[in-house]
C-alpha cells in the first residue's frame, strides 16, 4: 500500500520545511519514504511543491497521483486540486474553502507560538491525525529534532502539532495509510550520497562555482569538510574551478568539481587540458533543462552527448550516471577510482530529481577505504611522466622529490617536454587512446530487472531507473512480459556485453529524459542497436511510472 502527500505553496512559505519535517517524522515511524521536490527558480512567490510518497514496502519512484494535498495558498489549491485522487482529500490553510478541508494552519501557529513559522508543525500534526498515525510519535520526533533549541521551542512545536491533530480529527476524515514496518529511519538525499561517496573515496579538494542543482552536493561536501579533511573552494567561475582541480590532481590530491550545464560549458577547455596532461579530473554534472539558463530548478537528462563530446581534440573519458541514492554513493566511489586508475577525466551525471530526492535507505557503508590513487611509490631520478606503455597508462608520480614531473598543455615527448615531432605525437596520442580499450573491457555492465523470457525491453539510464522499475512491475502484473536494462556506465561501453544483453526481444524501447533520444543515438553510434522505439520525457518534471505506462500504450499500439 502507498500514498502520496503533497505540500504546495509559494517559495518562502515553508513548503520545504513542512515536507522535510513530515518526511523525517514518517521515516522515524518506520514507514518507507521517498521525498521529491518541484520548485520554481525564485526566492519568493510562484508555485512549489514537496511530495512525500509513503509505503509499507520499498519505493522506487515518485508518482503523479496525490492522495493528500496540503495547500498553503489559494493558487496552490486551484492549480493542484485536480491532481488529488477520488479517495484523497485536500487541506487548505484558511478559515473557509468549498473544495478542501479548511484548517487555519498559520493562524493556529500565531495563536499558540506567536510565530507563523510553526504552521509547518500544525500541518504535520493534521496529516498525522488524518492518516491515523499516533500524534505522540510525532511529538517524540519533534523533541529529538529541536533538542538543541531548548524546552520552550520543543513545547511550542508539540502544542502546534497537537492542535493540528485535534482539528483534523474533528473533521471526521480518515484515509487508510501504510502501516509502519521495519524501514530504515534515516533519510539520505542523492546529493548527500554523492558527497559521502566522494569523501569516503578520499577526495581532499573540491572547487565549484555554485550552480543549481549541483550546489546541493557542493554544500554537502562543505558540511563534511572538517570531518574528512576536505578543502572546499568557491571559485570565481567554472573555468577557475576546473583548473584548480587539475592543479590539485597534478600534486596527487584526489579532487573534483561540481557544476551544471552552463558551468560545464565553461569547463570543457579544462577537460581537454586534463585529457592531454592525463590527470584524473572528476566532474559532477547535475543536469537541468536547457539550453542557456533554461529551467534551472527542473530536471532533465539532456547533457549526455555534451558530456561525451565536450572538449576539443580526442581523448579518453568515462561517464557514469547513478540511478538510485545507494548508487549515488557506490558509483561516485567507482568513478573516482577509475579516474585515478586510468589517469583521465571522468564525469558523473546526475540531475535535479536525484539530487533532491530523499529516501530512507539502509545505511551506506562508510567503512570502505579510500581509493587507490595508483601513484608511483619511489620514482627514479630519471623518471619520465609520459613513458609509452602497452596499456596506455604511464607510471604516475607527484612532484616534490629528486625526480622531476614535467607536464605540458601542448603535445609532449615521454619526458613531458613540448614536442611537435609528428612521430612523437602519434606515439603519445595512440598511447592515450589505448586506455579506452581497457576501460571498455572493465565497463560496468547494464543490470537487468524483470522476468525471464520477456518480450519487451525498456532500456534506461541514470535516474530513470525507479520509474522504469515500477512500470515493469505493473506491466508484468497485467501479463505483459516486460524487462528493463539499466545503465550506470554510459561511456565507454563494452560493446559485446551490451549487444548480448539486448538480444532476443521482440521490442526495445529506450526511455530518456530528453527530446532527442541521446542514449539511443549513442548506442547506435557504438554499433550496438539499430533504430528502436524511444519514450522521451522532457517537461522538466520527474519521470514517473504513470507517464511511462500512458506513453507505452501509444508506442505499442
Amino acid at each position: 500500500m502507498d500514498l502520496t502527500i503533497r505540500i504546495a505553496g509559494e517559495a518562502g512559505q515553508g513548503v520545504q520545511t513542512t515536507g522535510s519535517l513530515l518526511a523525517g517524522a514518517l521515516a522515524a515511524l518506520g514507514v518507507h519514504v521517498l521525498a521529491t521536490q518541484s520548485y520554481m527558480s525564485r526566492i519568493r512567490g510562484g508555485l512549489n511543491w514537496f511530495d512525500l510518497r509513503i509505503a509499507d514496502s520499498e519505493i522506487y519512484a515518485a508518482t503523479d497521483r496525490v492522495d493528500v494535498l496540503v495547500a498553503l495558498t489559494t493558487a496552490a489549491l486551484e492549480t493542484l486540486r485536480d491532481t488529488v485522487t477520488e479517495q484523497g482529500f485536500a487541506i487548505f490553510d484558511g478559515e473557509m474553502s468549498d473544495s478542501a478541508l479548511p484548517l487555519p494552519l498559520t493562524k493556529i501557529a500565531k495563536d499558540i507560538a506567536q510565530s507563523a513559522m510553526m504552521a509547518n508543525t500544525v500541518a504535520a500534526g493534521a496529516v498525522f491525525a488524518l492518516l491515523g498515525y499516533p500524534i505522540d510519535e510525532l511529538c517524540a520526533y519533534l523533541a529529538e529534532l529541536f533538542a538543541k533549541k531548548g524546552d520552550a521551542v520543543i513545547a511550542a512545536n508539540q502544542r502546534c502539532a497537537q492542535r493540528g491533530a485535534e482539528l483534523a480529527t474533528a473533521s471526521g476524515i480518515n484515509l487508510p495509510a501504510p502501516a509502519p514496518s521495519s524501514a530504515p529511519t534515516t533519510l539520505t538525499t542523492g546529493a548527500d550520497a554523492i558527497a559521502l561517496g566522494a569523501a569516503s573515496a578520499g577526495v581532499k579538494f573540491v572547487a565549484a562555482y555554485p550552480m543549481s542543482p549541483s550546489t546541493a552536493t557542493f554544500a554537502a561536501l562543505a558540511a563534511m569538510a572538517d570531518e574528512y579533511g576536505i578543502v572546499v573552494e568557491q571559485a570565481e567561475d567554472e573555468i577557475a574551478a576546473i583548473n584548480m582541480v587539475i592543479g590539485a590532481t597534478y600534486t596527487g590530491v584526489p579532487a573534483m568539481a561540481t557544476t551544471s550545464g552552463g558551468g560545464f560549458a565553461l569547463m570543457v577547455e579544462g577537460m581537454s587540458l586534463a585529457g592531454i596532461m592525463e590527470l584524473p579530473a572528476v566532474v559532477l554534472l547535475a543536469q537541468r533543462p536547457g539550453p542557456a539558463t533554461g529551467m534551472p530548478t527542473r530536471t532533465a537528462q539532456q547533457d549526455l552527448l555534451f558530456a561525451l563530446f565536450g572538449g576539443h581534440g580526442e581523448f579518453v573519458k568515462a561517464i557514469y550516471a547513478p540511478g538510485t541514492i545507494d548508487q549515488c554513493y557506490q558509483i561516485t566511489r567507482h568513478a573516482i577510482a577509475q579516474a585515478h586508475k586510468y589517469q583521465t577525466p571522468v564525469i558523473i551525471l546526475t540531475d535535479q530529481y536525484l539530487q533532491d530526492a530523499a529516501q530512507n535507505i539502509p545505511p551506506l557503508d562508510l567503512t570502505l577505504p579510500p581509493i587507490d590513487r595508483k601513484l608511483l611509490a619511489d620514482p627514479p631520478t630519471d623518471y619520465q611522466r609520459y613513458v609509452v606503455t602497452e596499456s596506455g597508462v604511464s607510471p604516475r608520480a607527484t612532484p616534490g622529490g629528486a625526480h622531476r614531473v614535467v607536464v605540458d598543455s601542448d603535445e609532449h615527448d615521454e619526458s613531458g617536454k613540448l614536442c611537435e615531432d609528428i612521430a612523437t605525437h602519434l606515439r603519445q596520442q595512440d598511447k592515450r587512446m589505448r586506455k579506452g580499450v581497457l576501460m571498455a573491457n572493465e565497463a560496468l555492465p547494464p543490470v537487468y530487472f524483470g522476468p525471464a523470457g520477456a518480450e519487451h525491453l525498456l532500456v534506461c539510464w541514470g535516474s530513470s531507473y525507479g520509474a522504469c522499475h515500477e512500470a515493469v512491475d505493473v506491466l508484468n502484473r497485467h501479463g505483459r512480459k516486460t524487462g528493463m536494462l539499466h545503465f550506470t556506465q554510459l561511456w565507454p561501453l563494452n560493446v559485446p556485453v551490451v549487444m548480448e544483453a539486448l538480444q532476443g526481444y521482440r521490442r526495445v524501447t529506450v526511455v530518456e529524459g530528453n527530446c532527442t533520444g541521446q542514449f539511443a543515438a549513442l548506442l547506435r553510434l557504438a554499433g550496438i542497436i539499430q533504430p528502436v522505439d524511444s519514450l522521451l520525457h522532457y517537461s522538466g518534471l520527474a519521470l514517473t511510472a504513470d507517464i511511462i505506462l500512458a506513453r507505452l500504450q501509444e508506442v505499442i499500439a
